[in-house]
């Protein structure tokens, strides 16, 4: 099943406005990575804390089998909420960063 445009483009929103929160430690860059083709959907964190180097995806999203699956969130509020808030039932979202085995009980769509 193909994923709709609308979603595509939420997503990116969503991303996209997640990039404008300043983040609060060392000298971190916030930027997205859009794969519309195979529809992944990444923000990630670049930069450096002191001397530690910061390289890692604050949320990461994949559309697939017409499901949207959270397959990471590094964030406080959720892009799941972000994604209900729009208007995607619960239904279609796969909360893939829980075991199948937590999934199946909560109020998201297990696979």
């Amino acid at each position: 099943m193909d994923a709709p445009v609308a979603w595509r483009d939420l997503i990116e929103g969503i991303l996209t406005e997640e990039t404008r929160v300043p983040v609060s430690y060392g000298e971190v860059n916030l930027y997205t990575v859009f794969d519309r083709t195979q529809d992944h959907y990444l923000l990630m964190a670049v930069g450096w804390d002191g001397h530690k180097r910061v390289h890692a995806p604050l949320i990461h999203v994949d559309i697939i089998a017409g499901k949207i699956w959270i397959q990471h969130d590094g964030t406080e509020r959720g892009v799941a909420r972000d994604l209900e808030a729009a208007g995607i039932p619960k239904d279609h979202i796969v909360l893939a960063f829980q075991h199948i085995n937590r999934r199946r009980y909560g109020d998201y769509a297990a696979a």
